[in-house]
């Protein structure tokens, strides 16, 4: 632990519970304190210093994912009710929101009611009761050990067969089909999971499938940031969700308050084919771009521990060295159908990967988001979990079969409600949670099938590309 850490909890332990929470601090100056050994959070606009909880912690390093930071939403999502009543022995003060941080001030959405939100309190209650009904592990399923055996294993038979197997070339372009659909599965399963802390209840067998992502090529701390951090607490929140983030110029528009050019007009009909060089994309260029630049939009990248850092650089060598030199230096390849072969692969999984999560949020059912400036700090009017579901769609309920292939993203809904839920117990908490939406009158949006869903989402680029559209506005 850090010295001044040490300090801090010395000094709280020399007055009162009353005294230690009644301590105003700046959010620079909790800031400071954003590493494992010196780890501070705000939740609901008071401070905590964890760090002599880190080491104790079931979800493993997600504590400190967001140290020095605004963590309520993430604090709220990924933890039962009970756990909330053991937060006061880490209080040590209050956030107090001053000129001088506008910065600061500026990085998080604050949600109305974020603390006391009926609907998310009601709902949580609910299905943790069911999970204590099934005496189950929400985050443990003892289907996942063996889904993620048999992808694993299917995409080493498929690399194997792709570059080193002698067959007819057409033949190898099969095995690259589907060594690209596995290793989209690794990335929407066996990482997606794990990286949200649902797939063990050993933290380091939890962090080892999670850095699944590095060994397939992208970065599982980049990927934490931009996904969990910044997409999971700002939902299709223009500015904010780095996932619907966009320069001016871009090649996409997908709400009426980002950049619009004449070209968006045919949107619906290039975006299709450019999404297969999403995997691409991230190993060689967004990782990278977020590594120099230290920051994903708005998501500001905090400093990497030892370990990450090894990983980071150590998956990037190593992806290099097995998908791309072994098999141009052992195998009976020719360069070109190397190339061909690898980037037919690449193509399936970006494809994969974007048309999933697209349907998801991208949708004309899915709200987007422009927060109030007016109190000199962005605000949303209404609470997180309610915005969660205004802002995103599931497809295909009660198909097993697509929630293996989508790993659970048919029940996005449920998953942004509660990430931390083993993706294989969404179809069990699924009618708790659209009968809890229905009950307080949120709009539940689900598609019959996944084409459906696909349809809907070509369709609303070429009508946000066409012409702005008016935001819808959520009260």
């Amino acid at each position: 632990m850090a010295p001044n850490a040490v300090q801090d909890l010395d000094a709280s332990n020399q007055v009162t519970p009353n005294e230690r929470q009644s301590k105003k601090y700046s959010l620079k100056e909790v800031s400071k304190h954003d590493v494992p050994e010196d780890c501070w959070l705000v939740i609901d606009s008071k401070v905590y210093n964890v760090t002599s909880w880190i080491p104790s912690h079931p979800g493993g390093s997600l504590i400190h994912l967001k140290a020095g930071q605004d963590s309520t939403y993430l604090f709220n999502s990924y933890h039962p009710l009970y756990v909330r009543k053991l937060l006061d022995r880490y209080c040590i003060g209050e956030v107090e929101r001053i000129p001088s941080d506008e910065q600061l001030n500026m990085s998080t959405v604050l949600y109305q009611d974020s603390c006391q939100e009926a609907f998310y309190l009601t709902l949580k209650e609910r299905v943790e009761a069911y999970f204590e009904k099934k005496k189950v592990n929400p985050r443990v399923h003892p289907h996942m050990f063996i889904k993620s055996l048999l992808v694993i294993a299917g995409f080493v038979l498929c690399y194997y067969l792709t570059f080193f197997r002698l067959q007819s070339f057409a033949w190898s372009s099969i095995s690259a089909i589907g060594m690209g659909f596995f290793i989209a599965e690794v990335g929407m399963s066996i990482q997606h999971d794990s990286n949200h802390g649902a797939y063990s209840n050993w933290p380091l067998l939890g962090y080892i499938m999670g850095a699944s992502l590095d060994v397939i090529g992208a970065s599982s701390f980049m990927w934490r940031q931009q996904h969990v951090v910044g997409h999971h607490s700002h939902t299709n929140v223009n500015n904010y969700d780095p996932d619907i983030r966009v320069k001016d110029p871009d090649l996409r528009c997908v709400s009426s308050s980002q950049p619009r050019h004449s070209y968006h007009t045919y949107q619906h009909l290039y975006l299709g084919p450019l999404y297969g060089l999403l995997a691409l994309k991230s190993i060689f260029i967004d990782d990278f771009a977020a590594y120099f630049s230290g920051s994903i939009g708005q998501v500001t990248i905090p400093k990497m521990t030892p370990l990450e850092f090894k990983i980071f650089w150590g998956g990037k060598i190593f992806y290099g060295l097995y998908m791309i030199a072994i098999p141009l230096l052992f195998s009976n390849l020719h360069w070109s159908s190397f190339l061909l072969l690898f980037m037919l692969s690449q193509l399936v999984t970006g494809w994969i990967l974007a048309l999933f999560f697209q349907v998801a949020h991208v949708v004309e059912e899915a709200a987007f988001l422009n927060v109030d400036f007016s109190k000199g700090f962005p605000m949303l009017p209404s609470g997180w979990a309610a915005m969660q579901v205004y802002t995103t769609s599931n497809f295909s309920p009660n198909s097993l079969l697509w929630t293996h292939i989508s790993g659970g993203l048919n029940y996005q809904i449920e998953h942004h409600l509660f990430p931390a839920v083993c993706h294989l117990h969404y179809p069990g908490i699924q009618p708790i949670v659209e009968a809890t939406c229905r009950e307080f009158n949120i709009p539940y949006n689900c598609f019959p099938s996944f084409f459906e869903a696909l349809k809907c989402h070509f369709r609303y680029l070429r009508k946000v590309g066409y012409k702005d559209m008016e935001l819808r506005l959520v009260g």
